[in-house]
Order: C-alpha cells, then structure tokens, then sequence
C-alpha cells in the first residue's frame, strides 16, 4: 500500500481499517498470520453455558409433560417446577451446571428473598422462548441477580448506591445508542451541545456523537500517557465548565486499559456535586479485570447512566449481553418532571400509547419505548434466552466467592502483557489499575527513547500515521489496531491481549521492535538523515 492509498484509508474507523490490514496479512501466504487486532477473547467460561443448556434439557421436559398434539410441547405449570428441576438435578448429581443451579437457586431465595417456582419458572420459559420477554425492560428475576452482580462487582456491596433500574439490551454498543437516542428525545441534551469524552476511548464513542442527528460538540478530557495513563486535574477541572452537558468514558479504559485511580474518581464526585446538572455515561465492561474496582457509578450515583456487558470476561461477545443502569432515585427523572409545558406536551404525543401518564414515563422506560419507535414497545427488550444465559453469568460471579475464576482471567493476561513487552525489548508496566486486556504501544516514543528525538521526528514527519500498522501486516503478518483511531497518539497501535494463544505475544513483540528498527536502518541510509 502506497501512500496514497494509505490516506485513503486513514479516514476509516480502525475497526474497518483492520478488515484491509487482515486482507493485507493473507498475502503473506508462508507465515502464520497473528491477528491481535479484535478485544474478542479466546476462552469461554463453562459451568454458566452447562447450566444454561441443562436448563434446556429440563425445559423440554416440562413442556412434554403436557403435549396438545404429536410433536407439539405444551406451556409448562409453574406450580411445583422448582421441587421438579431439584429432582432433575439430582438425577444426574455430578453433570455440569448442576451445582451452580442448586447454589443459584438457593443464592436467589435466600439472600433475594425470591419465590423458588416463580425463579424456576422465569428460567423455563427463557429458555423455552415460548413469552415475550415480561416486563419488557427486563425479567424480574432477571434484574434483581444481575442488579445484584453489579452491587458486588462495580459498588463495592453498596446496595443503596447501587439500587438500580436495569434494561437488558444488546451489549454497550447498542446502550449507547438508546442512551443517546432517549436524551434527544427526553430534551436532556440537544443537538449541538458539548459533551466530554474521556480519550483515547473506543472509537464508537468517538463517532457516535459527531452524527448528523447529534451534532455534538466534543471536548476531549485526555489521560496523560507520561503518568500512566492517568486522568490529570487539570483535564477533570474541565468538567467545570457549565456548558458542558455530559461527560461519556470507558472505566477501565479501551484501548490504554486502565481503570480511573482514586483521585480521579473523587474529583469527579466532587465536581458532580458542584454540577448535579452535570450527566455521567459511563462504560465499565472491563470491571472483572481490576481487583476491587469500583465504578464512577459509585460515587455520583443519581447523575450516572450506566453501561455494563458480559461480553468480554466470560467470553460472550456473540451473545450480546448487556445492560443499561439508572438509579432508582436519580437526577434525571426529576430534571424530566421539572421540563416545561412545551417538552411535556411532546411526552405526551410521543409516549402516550404506552403510559397513560406519559409526561412522568422514567428514562430508562423511554429507552425501552424509544429503541422500538414507541409502537414496538411491547416487543422491546433482550430475548428470554439471553436474559437467561445473562443471569446465569450473574450467579456464576456472585457464587465464586473466592473470586477464583477471576484470578484465572487476570493471571492469563498478565502473562501474555509480559511476553508482548519481553518481545519488545521493554520492561513492562507494574500497575494495579491496569486490566492487561490491551496494551497501547507508543510508537514515535519509542522511536525516540530507543534511537533518539531525531529519528522520531523523521518518522513522524516522513510516514502516514497508519503506515506502521500497514506495514506490520504486509511484512510481518501481524494485525494490530491504530491506536489513533482511538485518539490515542498518532502512529500508536493497540494490541489485544485475549484473542490469541499464548505464545502468540512474544513474536508480535519482536515484529514491533524489528520494524521500528528498519524504519531507523532506513534513516540511517540517507533517506531520512542525509
């Protein structure tokens, strides 16, 4: 790819770049190609999906148990189907997923305060298909395991702080859309107004906002690279500023990988209690990597919307398992009521087929109506089958009391970081906030303290900045992200950390170091020196 053809391309989202890098690697038909450029991980997490699917098994039962015609299952009794699915259970004691449904059930009526049939009965019909998803926002039982996940993994067991209202969606990305979409509507941001992102950030977050529909205006809160990634005060003093609207981040971060440290996060409760005006997005997917992480949720709970995904720890990307949160007292929702007559006439018009007090309809409830044009309402909201396998996940988090499975996940990063930067010929860094999901490698720095400021600035100055990823697949067979798609600096790549082998991140480390090498040989020539 020449120059040329590289500016062509640099105006894409790094997400679609990688699809011409891949096309770029396959040329390289006698090495294996390395494709470290998608955060999907290569492992799964088992006794969740086994007590998903053995709750199929026992679902099939119930529904034979009453069969209206040949081949046809009726719709199961609820009466008594708890004490059927412990027998069921019991027949095949040591079959996978057997103890983490006994627990859960017990985890659920004991500490939940749930009905055991109710519980049990929700579970059949999920995972039978056979209902609309009732209430639509998300099953009941469904939303008290998952809400209670979330008090453990994200409010450190603060169920005050963490009394949230929950809309099963499918994964952030699709939260994010709905979040925008229902603020619009909702009048609690207007197109053209300024908003803050957190950057770098994943590049969604970038483009979203800058649609025609939004129009917004950004002002970028930037971490600083020389401390570790870290949110400096004088960036968050920004989110001072009364015109800004809303300030959306990815905590712990994509791609630096990092979660906010403890300054950062009481700065921030301090600003939003300066400005309750102030509305907070935030997305946490990568919470399980950080030991005792805690949420900006947690400190401005009523200003928070809060975005969560199953997606990446258990190894759920194609399931697209996520939620939307709003506390259950927040500032939103009284800011909608406080709206004058004009907006609350419009709530009116627009939700008045589905409440029949549409104008005090709760934000999160519009998002429901709003991601089904209103009318849809009724068939809003995540499949059964996946509010099943999400609250399955749930359970699984809440039972591993020694968090064990997470030290697993944690351990296997850290390794595979190790190898990358050991490839790399770097040390690599030591910090408790960092997930080790990504590493975001800054190439011109690296250029500058390996070989000099001089040949830095040649190869800033003389190269497009995706040419180093381009030429990473076209001569190594390696596929990375531009890390300046992500806002991150220029020239920059991210590298995932959960979507290859082991022994993967080593060699990726060396091709790093052996193609900024050859830019520097290059230098040395004449071509960019003399």
């Amino acid at each position: 790819m020449d120059r040329i053809e590289e500016r062509r391309y640099e105006g894409l989202s790094p997400f679609e770049l990688k699809n011409k890098l891949v096309e770029l690697a396959k040329h390289r038909g006698e090495r294996l190609m390395l494709n470290a450029g998608r955060g999907n991980p290569n492992w799964v997490v088992l006794e969740p999906r086994a007590a998903f699917f053995r709750l199929g098994e026992f679902a099939l039962g119930e529904a034979g148990r009453s069969a209206p015609a040949p081949g046809l299952g009726g719709l199961p009794k609820k009466r008594g189907v708890a004490a059927r699915l412990r027998a069921f259970l019991a027949a095949r004691p040591k079959a996978p997923g057997n103890d983490l449904l006994l627990r859960g059930i017990d985890y659920a009526c004991e500490v939940q305060g749930c009905n055991a049939d109710l519980l049990a009965g929700e579970w059949v019909d999920a995972a039978l298909g056979d209902h609309y998803p009732l209430p639509v926002r998300m099953l009941a039982h469904a939303e008290a395991l998952v809400r209670a996940h979330l008090v453990a993994e994200l409010f450190g067991g603060d169920e005050a702080r963490g009394d949230f209202d929950l809309f099963a969606v499918e994964g952030a990305s699709a939260g994010i859309t709905y979040v925008f979409q229902s603020l619009l509507q909702s009048r609690l941001l207007a197109p053209g107004e300024r908003i803050a992102l957190g950057v770098p950030i994943f590049t969604p977050y970038l483009e979203v906002p800058r649609l025609a529909e939004y129009r917004f205006e950004l002002v970028e809160i930037a971490q600083d690279e020389a401390s570790g990634w870290r949110y400096p005060a004088a960036e968050l003093d920004k989110l001072r500023d009364p015109r800004i609207k809303a300030f959306l981040l990815v905590n712990p971060s994509n791609p630096t990988a990092v979660a906010m440290d403890a300054a950062a996060v009481a700065r921030i409760g301090a600003i939003l209690r300066e400005r309750p005006e102030l509305i907070l997005i935030t997305d946490d997917v990568y919470a399980p990597f950080v030991e005792g992480f805690q949420s900006l949720a947690a400190v401005a709970p009523t200003n928070t919307i809060l975005l969560y995904s199953f997606s990446k720890f258990w190894g759920a990307t194609g399931l697209r398992l996520g939620v939307i949160g709003l506390h259950r007292r927040n500032a939103l929702d009284a800011r909608i009521a406080a709206l004058p007559a004009e907006a609350q006439a419009c709530a009116r018009a627009r939700y008045g087929a589905v409440s029949t007090e549409p104008a005090r309809v709760k934000l999160i409830d519009r998002m429901v109506a709003d991601s089904r044009a209103v009318g849809l309402n009724h068939t809003a909201g995540l499949s059964s089958a996946q509010q099943l396998q999400m609250t399955l996940f749930a359970l699984d988090a809440l039972l591993d009391e020694t968090c064990a499975r997470k030290r697993a996940a944690r351990e296997l990063l850290r390794a595979r970081h190790a190898r990358l930067y050991r490839g790399a010929g770097l040390a690599p860094p030591q910090d408790p906030l960092l997930t080790r999901y990504y590493a975001t490698l800054d190439v011109p720095a690296l250029a500058r303290a390996r070989y000099g400021a001089a040949f830095a600035q040649w190869l800033a100055a003389e190269f497009e900045p995706i040419d180093f990823v381009v030429r990473l697949a076209e001569e190594c067979a390696v596929v990375l992200m531009d890390g300046g798609g992500f806002d991150a600096p220029r020239m920059s790549v991210r590298v995932s950390l959960a979507n290859l082998p082991d022994d993967a991140y080593e060699p990726i480390g060396r091709a790093i170091a052996g193609l900024l090498a050859d830019y520097h040989a290059q230098w040395r020539t004449g071509k960019g020196a003399g």
